[in-house]
């Protein structure tokens, strides 16, 4: 069974906001904002996971290695915008997931990271929809 610190590792290491930044996906100009704040999430959740991995190495825990799903690898070329939903679901189930591990309890310690990584993933989810708000704003009207 997986200890919380090694799931928390996994839930933010393994996300499609987290493959689009570490795979260097090229977009289509006009994404600046998102790629931005795109780049601001997985930076944080990079430290808090970082900090989790840390924790694991001191308690003599190898810590996991995330991996993406197969599916992420059609993203090589994408309008960030276009993309935003797929990101902005992905995030909501992983906040979705920080909470049950919270609500499973544990180490206060542990808890902590996790409340902030919560915390977190949902201050960047209130920007990335309204960008996605922004977005869908500026789209051109469907041809009649």
């Amino acid at each position: 069974m997986k200890t919380t610190l090694a799931d928390l590792v996994d839930a933010l290491g393994s996300s499609l906001h987290t493959y689009l930044a570490a795979a260097g996906v090229w977009s289509f100009p006009g994404d600046e904002a998102i790629k931005l704040a795109l780049v601001d999430l997985v930076d944080d959740q990079r430290s808090i996971a970082d900090r989790a991995v840390r924790m694991l190495e001191e308690r003599g825990e190898t810590p996991p290695r995330p991996v993406f799903p197969i599916r992420y690898t059609a993203t090589h070329d994408v309008d960030l915008g276009a993309m935003l939903p797929r990101v902005l679901d992905g995030l909501r189930r992983q906040i979705g997931h920080l909470q049950r591990l919270v609500d499973a309890g544990g180490a206060p310690e542990e808890l902590e990271l996790v409340l902030e990584a919560r915390e977190g993933a949902l201050q960047h989810a209130d920007v990335l929809e309204e960008l996605a708000r922004r977005s869908s704003a500026k789209a051109p009207a469907p041809a009649p």
